[in-house]
């Protein structure tokens, strides 16, 4: 059996849990927010808060406004692009074949 007056189940410093020990509570209102999919959201504020246009969705991710009618629009993600769509991007078929046959030509030089 181990030794001491420790309490089963407490850790150092726990004391009594409550408003006594923490102070009173700000006045709160909870604010519904609606995501693009109808979710709805309901985080609650002080009462004196200033309250965002926006939320984030906790179910999809989507940003959630204030409209229920008229909810914020879902991000629009780009398509993941690869180098070479990049390149394709800032140069055309001629300059790729200019700069091919410097390479070959400095390749060949040597």
């Amino acid at each position: 059996m181990a030794g001491g007056n420790a309490i089963r189940g407490s850790r150092v410093g726990a004391g009594p849990m409550g408003e006594a020990e923490r102070g009173e509570a700000a006045p709160r209102r909870r604010v519904s927010f609606w995501c693009a999919n109808k979710h709805e959201t309901r985080p609650s504020f002080a009462e004196d808060a200033a309250v965002p246009e926006t939320w984030d969705c906790p179910r999809c991710g989507f940003p959630a406004g204030r409209d229920k009618e008229a909810p914020p629009a879902p991000p629009k993600t780009e398509p993941y692009k690869t180098h070479l769509a990049y390149v394709r991007e800032r140069r055309n078929e001629a300059d790729g074949e200019a700069i091919l046959q410097e390479a070959l030509a400095r390749l060949r030089g040597k």
